[in-house]
């Protein structure tokens, strides 16, 4: 049963004329509630995610990895990890519910999902699947270096929620059908969620979050999955609307440059690193893999580091930064002792390895 606050919220979902009348609306939510709930997987990333369960040499962060490759496969850990639908999520992150769900665990619950595969039996279905599972994972790696950018915290939990941000999309499909893709119509992401609005009362950003909170996951995660189209978003929430942007600027789609300003601005991103977001995305290659040990630096050292990372050198880091030249290299001299780096480049190259930049 939905709680009341998500009550409130669900029952704002217009339904056909006929549903109305007949009180059938209720029931029909119902049904797109629970068919979003059980989504088949890419046959891909199962078959994957099997395979590293069974290598006895893989590490949680590889684990991590195949299961943030398809929206599907995570919502299943993380429901599981967070015992169905408990009342509270214990479990904020993929890399969590691997610690407790471990290897076994994880392919007996991968064994048990349905999949789909797009080559094999292209259709409708398949094509939704298919784009909201590509969509998610690009959001996903674009939040992972927005997140970075901000310095936000928690970014397991920003992961997860980046990956579910337009899950209410395929509720809002279930219920109306090729109506659905009608009313949403084309645009910027802020755009399609007024439209959603305007034309069915409700957006997908307020359903997903209604059905993240059915599943019993983290309120943070909720919280961001509501407010991503939000023009007064901070925190993940932010991070998610930026990511959405860059992700649909890349694709070619319309995202208006003031848009992409205010959001960076939210997150306290000048216009030179957005510049440089929107460049590298989707070009940066391999996304960068989040940590599992914690960063030993400072937030001086980081930031140091983080100039090295740029190509400055230590008289520019030094005004960036309002220190003394010879500060920055005691913090940077800190930094390879820490961190076993005989140089600038090996230091940069084990932090990005490692996830601390």
């Amino acid at each position: 049963m939905l709680a009341k606050h998500q009550m409130s919220e669900a029952t704002k979902i217009k339904t056909a004329d006929g549903d109305r009348r007949s009180g059938t609306g209720g029931h029909r939510l119902a049904a797109a509630f629970d068919a979003v709930s059980s989504l088949p997987a890419l046959a891909e990333a199962r078959r994957r995610l099997i395979g590293a369960c069974e290598r006895s040499a893989s590490s949680s962060g590889e684990l991590a990895d195949a299961i943030e490759s398809d929206a599907a496969i995570a919502i299943a850990v993380m429901r599981t990890a967070n015992n169905g639908n408990g009342p509270s999520g214990r479990v904020g992150g993929v890399r969590e519910a691997v610690e407790s769900l471990q290897s076994d665990g994880l392919r007996a619950l991968a064994v048990g999902l349905s999949t789909y595969d797009f080559l094999e039996r292209p259709g409708p279905s398949a094509e939704r699947y298919e784009r909201f599972r590509r969509h998610g994972v690009a959001v996903r790696n674009a939040s992972e270096r927005v997140g970075e950018l901000a310095r936000l915290a928690d970014r397991d939990e920003l992961a997860v929620a980046a990956l579910l941000h337009d899950v209410g999309r395929l509720v809002l499909s279930e219920l109306y059908g090729a109506h659905y893709a009608v009313a949403a119509g084309r645009g910027s992401p802020d755009e399609r969620a007024r439209r959603e609005r305007r034309e069915l009362g409700i957006d997908h950003a307020v359903v997903g979050a209604v059905l993240v909170r059915r599943w019993g996951l983290r309120a943070g995660i909720a919280t961001a999955v509501e407010r991503h189209h939000a023009t007064d978003a901070t925190g993940h929430a932010a991070a998610i609307r930026l990511a959405d942007m860059v992700v649909h600027h890349a694709d070619g789609d319309p995202v208006p440059a003031e848009g992409l300003r205010d959001a960076g601005a939210a997150l306290d991103l000048d216009a030179e690193r957005l510049s440089a977001l929107l460049f590298e995305f989707p070009h940066a290659g391999e996304r960068r893999r989040r940590s599992t040990e914690p960063c030993p630096l400072s937030t001086r050292e980081l930031d140091a580091l983080r100039g090295l990372a740029e190509g400055k050198v230590y008289k520019q880091i030094a005004q960036e930064l309002s220190l003394s030249v010879s500060t920055v290299r005691t913090h940077l001299h800190n930094v390879y002792r820490k961190i076993g780096a005989v140089d600038r480049a090996q230091a940069v190259l084990l932090a990005r390895d490692r996830g601390w930049l």
